[in-house]
């Protein structure tokens, strides 16, 4: 699995005419899954993203009990190597992957996060505001 963590100051996923989810002040979650992550994965990239001290002073999403917007991003797992168009053939297929994002969001919830999500399969627009800007990539 893997993570792309933003600090952002809102962050905003739409489907449509509707806004799904939405944050102030926390974390902007881009999550892929590839073909032999585990649910065990979604739990410990949950920790570990809770936990990364990217936030002002050092400080984590669990210290500033910041708010969570986690999306689903199956394009992680683009590999462009050989030529201008990506592959996709490293994302795992939506019924392996839909579960492991809900894993993931449990797991978070399960830590005391308030999460917010897009909606999977849908064609979302991701609007955020990025603070610092301050970017990790987790992977498992």
């Amino acid at each position: 699995m893997r993570a792309l963590v933003q600090t952002v100051s809102r962050a905003s996923v739409t489907v449509g005419d509707e806004v799904v989810g939405e944050i102030k002040d926390g974390l902007l979650v881009l999550v892929g899954v590839t073909h032999d992550d585990t649910a065990a994965k979604a739990a410990e990239l949950a920790r570990k993203t809770w936990e990364l001290r990217i936030l002002d002073g050092d400080r984590s999403a669990s210290d500033e009990d910041a708010p969570v917007l986690a999306v689903s991003q199956f394009t992680l797992y683009g590999d462009a190597r050989k030529g201008r168009r990506p592959t996709w053939n490293a994302a795992a297929p939506a019924e392996v992957a839909e579960p492991l994002i809900t894993a993931f969001v449990e797991a978070l919830r399960a830590r005391g996060a308030t999460v917010a999500t897009g909606r999977f399969r849908a064609h979302m627009l991701v609007e955020s505001v990025n603070v610092g800007p301050r970017t990790v990539l987790l992977e498992l």
